[in-house]
């Protein structure tokens, strides 16, 4: 199996840009490439999705056990050539400052996979020797195979920097990126901009390919990636399964049982782990996709709401406008409709959004809190949490890791924070319950608790069954806990 980590020396340093134009490099060559996106992250993997025409998937090690881990990418490269995975923020950045938890090197070992590192040129030489002597030797048991420079000002430049890391470091250097402002990514409050919302023209595509093909040493790279050995998981044994059901749960009760599920994909609402659809599909759901933005109903027969995450308040206008799906929405909620909202669908459910020039915007009314986007305060980090009560995710005490990245706050109107008792990285509540909709700022991934997505399906089937159920009522099926 061929996979290549292409990491970062930290954020910002051409990661994104790279994987790309590789990605569909590669697959101009005729390989069936999987990329990947080490950590939390919803926006960089559109881009490799667009590059290559097969969703991208979040490999997260800290939010996910190692068996699930491996699970998943084994999974995705079922009939693929090639694996290439996007590294996180710097090389060596996770959870911690002081321990590898969640990091791209951690995710590296883990797949046995040889590390490739972005470094960005601009402004230095033989000084490069040393940021890659350091990022080899800070963990040597890491497999740091190469090298690709990024912002490099020409050719003459180049072999500078490549004599100097190769003949210091030991480390290959397997190509570069010119400085090019028309192969740069745009960019707004969090991040890159999801290629939904402003897809990048086609040429941008071809250029940032043909520049890769000329100035990249691809058969390097895919002589490189053949050197990975990931493990292989054991069988399954005495009926255990990992994430997805057995077969025979699958041939026995799915076929003859699924739900819809109506998911909310648009401009607005487009933050999902493809993972966690396809948990969601696999234990029983037919996704039923929607738009806030533009439908004026509910897609018909369905018996769930997902909410993603996403940017609703940069349309916060087109939502407040959509009186009739609002309206939809709510009434669900009030009739016991299960609902699970993370972070823009949280927003979505609220009573209003207030945007960066201070306008009100109604939205759903399905709670009264409201949520707002004045100063400059980043919600950022790993979360871990406790279930309160039941919900449609959860059973009462379950434990769950999770992830927040916003830039709103919340004005809670008196509405109190019952959904989940936080355990890191610090005490307090958080998150809304009310009868069957969970909301909350904090995005999950239906991998890191191997029950969500039964449950939530199972809550959907008790609801088709019989509407307004108090979920206390909802057994869960029985499903394999993984330990960490």
């Amino acid at each position: 199996m061929k996979v290549l980590v292409i990491a970062g020396t930290a954020s910002g340093v051409g990661k994104t840009t790279l994987v790309t134009g590789l990605a569909m490099a590669l697959a101009d060559l005729g390989l069936k490439v999987q990329p990947f996106k080490a950590g939390p992250d919803y926006i960089d993997p559109t881009y490799h999705t667009k590059a290559t025409g097969t969703p991208s998937r979040n490999l997260d090690t800290w939010l996910l056990s190692p068996e699930s881990t491996l699970e998943l990418f084994s999974r995705a490269m079922r009939g693929k050539d090639i694996a290439l995975v996007e590294g996180v923020m710097g090389l060596y950045d996770g959870r911690s400052p002081t321990t590898g938890e969640g990091s791209t090197a951690e995710l590296a070992k883990l797949l046995a996979a040889p590390t490739v590192l972005v470094v960005n040129a601009a402004g230095a030489s033989r000084s490069l020797a040393a940021m890659v002597s350091g990022y080899r030797d800070f963990e040597p048991d890491l497999n740091l195979a190469g090298a690709i420079l990024n912002n490099v000002s020409g050719e003459r430049h180049f072999k500078l920097c490549k004599e100097a890391i190769e003949s210091s470091a030991g480390v290959p250097v397997f190509g570069y990126l010119p400085r090019r402002d028309d192969l740069r990514l745009r960019e707004r409050h969090l991040g890159l901009i999801p290629t939904v919302e402003e897809p990048a023209e086609t040429d941008f595509y071809e250029r940032l390919s043909a520049q890769v093909k000329a100035t990249v040493d691809i058969p390097g790279l895919l002589r490189l990636a053949a050197n990975a050995k990931v493990p292989t998981l054991p069988s399954p044994k005495d009926g255990k399964a990992g994430l997805f059901p057995s077969r025979s749960y699958r041939d026995d009760f799915i076929g003859i049982a699924r739900v819809r599920v109506a998911v909310a994909r648009d401009k607005a609402f487009s933050f999902y782990y493809q993972d966690s659809l396809d948990l969601l599909e696999a234990w029983g759901a037919e996704l039923a996709p929607f738009s806030p933005l533009a439908d004026s109903h509910l897609p018909p027969d369905v018996s769930g709401i997902y909410l993603g995450g996403g940017f609703p308040e940069l349309y916060a206008v087109e939502l407040a406008a959509n009186e009739n799906l609002k309206r939809e929405v709510r009434e669900a909620a009030e009739r016991g409709l299960p609902i699970y909202a993370e972070c823009g669908g949280l927003m979505y459910l609220g009573r209003s959004i207030r945007d960066f020039e201070g306008r009100e915007h109604a939205m759903v009314g399905a709670f009264p809190f409201s949520s707002h986007l004045e100063g400059k305060k980043l919600t950022l980090g790993y979360r871990q949490v406790r279930a309160l009560e039941d919900s449609p995710l959860m059973r009462r005490g379950e434990e769950v890791r999770g992830h927040e990245f916003h830039w709103s706050a919340m004005d809670a109107n008196g509405t109190e924070m019952n959904a989940y008792q936080m355990l890191a990285p610090h005490p307090g509540r958080e998150g809304f319950l009310q009868g069957n909709t969970l909301a909350s700022y904090i995005h999950l991934h239906m991998g890191s608790l191997p029950g969500m997505a039964p449950r939530f399906i199972e809550c959907c089937r008790t609801y088709r069954a019989t509407p307004g159920l108090s979920l206390r009522g909802v057994r869960r099926r029985r499903t394999t806990k993984q330990s960490r």
